[in-house]
């Protein structure tokens, strides 16, 4: 299994050095990365969504009623 990531290196070193893994693996599972630029995580965390503030219920206004006003003239009929 290659590392696919910066935070899988990291864990895998972190493994190593408590003895978890051997250290042929660890150097395995290294070259089989290559040098190659790796990303910081695989697949990153989502970002956590900001919450709507609710809007403060006031007391409601009734709308006055407008006359329609007609956009254009009316047509003349014969």
């Amino acid at each position: 299994m290659p590392i696919k990531s910066q935070a899988q290196r990291r864990k895998f070193a972190e493994l190593l050095i408590k003895g978890e893994i051997s250290p042929e693996t660890f150097e395995e599972w290294n070259r089989a990365a290559g040098s190659a630029r790796l990303p910081e995580r695989l697949h990153p965390k989502k970002g956590v969504k900001a919450k709507r503030k609710a809007r403060a219920k006031g007391k409601t206004k009734p709308r006055a009623s407008r006359a329609r006003k007609s956009r254009r003239p009316a047509r003349k009929h014969r």
